[in-house]
């Protein structure tokens, strides 16, 4: 395999078991303000992005802090990395403190040409088992762009929301979803990397955090309600520590419209659907 050619990785797989210990389970609600389910209850919307997670030893990390290019995610040598979105289904809740398993395999990769350059796009599909149950079924968007000035401003308008948070993210913040999740990503706890070497200009606030607060908002404005799917796409970065707002509005036929906002435009949507 080799760079200049990074479908070679489709097909790839990776495997990754998990306890889903509560004691992580109590750190991951701490990293995000929210209560923690206690052992045998369900594991909320979306914090299966901070279990089942595979480490690597310094000697394999890159520069950015991510797992070096070319292992289980195609080489792409001299590009940023950006989660851009994907597609998730809630088949049933996982659990806390039952063993589970995480199977990935790398599902797409396309190259294309966007405005600031060419943008590499590989798709991972997981599946997330526990007791040879699947619970949790997900594509995810990964994109890997060339070194260019990143998008910063909003041009679409927020819409009314229903309900709205405002979520202040501290530096603390962002290094506890980068603790609880293993995420070494340089540009979310290092200013002078993210603001020199990526051209941000401060800490990147983590798209997955981002996506679990609009559903985190969504539960507590509407209790009892049970998801069935998201789909959800970044339109640009968030800057800590500048406050922004997760917020949205249902739909009929049991879709809510999810998203977050600052200074009145929109950076982040999703739609949820639900059963009552």
């Amino acid at each position: 395999m080799t760079a200049t050619n990074p479908s070679a990785w489709i097909g790839r797989t990776e495997e990754c078991t998990d306890s889903v210990d509560i004691g992580h389970i109590e750190k991951i609600a701490l990293a995000l303000g929210a209560p923690a389910p206690v052992a045998g209850g369900e594991v909320p919307l979306l914090w299966h992005w901070a279990l089942f997670v595979k480490g690597v030893p310094y000697d394999q990390i890159g520069e950015d802090g991510h797992p070096q290019r070319g292992g289980f995610l195609p080489a792409a040598d001299n590009r940023n990395r950006m989660w851009a979105g994907g597609r998730v289904e809630f088949l049933q809740p996982l659990r806390v403190g039952v063993q589970g398993k995480r199977v990935s395999t790398i599902a797409a990769v396309k190259e294309k040409e966007g405005s600031t350059g060419k943008l590499l796009f590989v798709t991972v599909k997981h599946e997330f088992t526990q007791e040879g149950v699947v619970c949790i079924s997900e594509e995810q968007d990964i994109v890997y762009r060339e070194p260019s000035p990143p998008k910063l401003e909003g041009s679409k308008p927020a819409p009314q929301g229903q309900w709205s948070e405002t979520i202040t993210p501290s530096p603390v913040m962002l290094f506890r979803y980068s603790a609880v999740t293993y995420n070494g990503h340089r540009i979310h706890y290092d200013e002078p990397y993210v603001t020199q070497a990526e051209g941000y200009p401060g800490l990147v606030v983590h798209g997955p955090m981002i996506a679990t607060l609009q559903c985190q908002a969504f539960m507590n404005a509407n209790p009892g309600k049970k998801a069935a799917s998201l789909s959800y796409r970044g339109l640009r970065p968030l800057i800590a520590p500048r406050p922004f707002q997760v917020a949205g509005a249902i739909e009929d036929n049991g879709m809510a419209q999810l998203w977050a906002e600052q200074d009145g435009t929109l950076a982040h949507q999703a739609e949820l659907r639900f059963k009552a």
